[in-house]
């Protein structure tokens, strides 16, 4: 995520140096490498601690340190003992005898997690169970940031991260967009929202200003006051919701609590920056979701051939502005499609 801050490991065992070089060589490459950096800090740790029975990293020792990870799926074991055997193959180059792991004795991908699939009715629920929180020294808009949290991942399909990234000045009043910039694999896209969803964000702006709290364009939109002022974590938010589902017994079929993510997998209205989406939206009052109305009944031929400008001016990766005609031809032909079933009814 831009602007997010570098994890930055500590290495204190035999390995550190060769750690240290492996990162930062990883890192002068282009990549971000943190969750690498992490499971490295892991096994360096594990090599401290366990120094008088492991003098180096061999066969018995990474057996061991890989039992300290039986608590996590299969998958995510695969993928951190992958990390330490490119860690090994990059040892190897200047430690020719230096030990590496078979990659076959390694567990297999676990199957990716069903999302849960939330109703109107449970989303209805969660914003009245939302609206009775109580704010508190470090959250005084909780209520307010809270049911926006809830509208926005569930309408929009935005990310966790890409939520909490968003701040006010991101907000376009007169247009009711919202631009999400260099998310996954660094794409951008524009994301039109209607107008009782702008209702719900202006409601929010509306208590930000009669308690007077921070206003200005770069404060987090899901915004608490701790440390000085600053976005909620993905986890304060989860540890926020999770009352509120436990509240409305929102459970899974294994009987667990639906991840936050899951929100998004009911939104049907993913923009993507060089075709802009006409699937549903839903439409939001104090009691929840009323009803669904399409995108296209609220944007004009013309409003939505302007946003697709915007939206290509936002463009990244091999989503191109040359790819602008096309979608604008296809937006086009849908209106014109449409208004010619409208005439002969």
């Amino acid at each position: 995520m831009t602007g997010a801050s570098v994890f930055i490991p500590i290495f204190s065992s035999r390995l550190a140096p060769v750690f240290a070089r492996y990162v930062d060589l990883k890192r002068a490459l282009g990549r971000r490498f943190d969750l690498p950096a992490r499971t490295l800090q892991s096994l360096d740790r594990f090599l401290c601690d366990q120094s008088a029975k492991y003098p180096d990293l061999n066969a018995a020792a990474f057996q061991s340190w890989r039992h300290t990870h039986e608590h996590v799926a299969s998958g995510v074991r695969r993928v951190r003992m992958l990390e330490v055997c490119s860690f090994c193959l990059y040892r190897r180059r200047t430690e020719p005898q230096c030990f590496v792991p078979e990659p076959s004795s390694f567990p297999p991908y676990h199957q990716r997690l069903k999302p849960y699939i939330f109703s109107e009715a449970e989303v209805a629920m969660l914003l009245r169970a939302a609206s009775g929180l109580k704010p508190n020294p470090s959250s005084p808009l909780r209520p307010e940031v809270i049911r926006l949290a809830i509208v926005l991942l569930f309408t929009t399909g935005m990310r966790r991260g890409e939520l909490l990234s968003l701040t006010l000045g991101d907000y376009n009043r007169r247009e009711s967009t919202l631009p999400i910039r260099e998310t996954k694999f660094f794409k951008s896209r524009l994301l039109p929202i209607n107008g009782s969803i702008a209702d719900e964000m202006e409601r929010c702006l509306r208590a930000r200003a009669q308690r007077k709290r921070p206003v200005s364009s770069d404060t987090a939109l899901i915004w608490n006051a701790s440390r000085g002022g600053r976005a909620y974590s993905g986890t304060s938010l989860q540890l926020c919701l999770r009352p509120l589902l436990q509240k409305c017994g929102i459970v899974t079929s294994k009987g667990k609590l639906p991840r936050i993510h899951d929100l998004r997998h009911y939104a049907e209205f993913r923009t993507m920056p060089s075709k802009l989406s006409t699937h549903a939206t839903a439409t939001w009052n104090d009691g929840g979701c009323q009803s669904a109305s399409g995108w296209r009944t609220r944007h004009s031929p013309e409003d939505r051939y302007r946003l697709l400008r915007k939206a290509s001016s936002l463009s990244s990766g091999r989503y191109r502005p040359a790819a602008l005609p096309f979608a604008i031809g296809v937006v086009l032909a849908r209106a014109f499609s449409l208004s010619a079933r409208s005439a002969s009814r």
